[in-house]
């Protein structure tokens, strides 16, 4: 039972701390899209590129954090299988940028592992997670 404590406790934690990271990037695009594409040193030189920017880091990623305050509500293990598929896809997408663009600088470096961590501590907690019992 205390394992059982402790494994939902640190899946609201994952789910809470990934959660709070994408809002962060979420509310600066919001602010100031340029802010968040300086992460990456690019320039944002028309308005249609400032909201696409504001539209996908900020609209898809206080989305995604909806969702996962959602999910985490309803069936903890349905929202780190969500977080299992963002951070997985997001370092594949990496990967696949690494393979075919060449290798990436520090922060895609830094954002590679990270993402693969947070992968893989989401699978842990999955597979550690108690099923509801199915209603009838």
């Amino acid at each position: 039972m205390k394992k059982e404590k402790l494994i939902r406790k640190a899946s609201l934690g994952f789910v809470a701390l990934s959660s709070l990271s994408i809002l962060a990037v979420s509310a600066m695009a919001f602010v100031s899209p340029q802010s968040v594409m300086d992460l990456v040193a690019v320039k944002l030189t028309n308005t249609d590129a400032v909201s696409s920017i504001r539209g996908i880091y900020g609209g898809a990623g206080l989305t995604i954090v909806i969702a996962l305050v959602y999910l985490s509500r309803k069936d903890i293990r349905e929202s780190l299988a969500f977080l299992i598929l963002l951070w997985g896809l997001y370092a594949l997408s990496r990967m696949i940028t690494w393979m075919t663009d060449g290798p990436l600088g520090d922060f895609g470096t830094q954002w590679i592992l990270l993402e693969s961590i947070f992968c893989g501590i989401g699978m842990l907690l999955w597979m550690n997670e108690h099923r509801k019992p199915v209603e009838s």
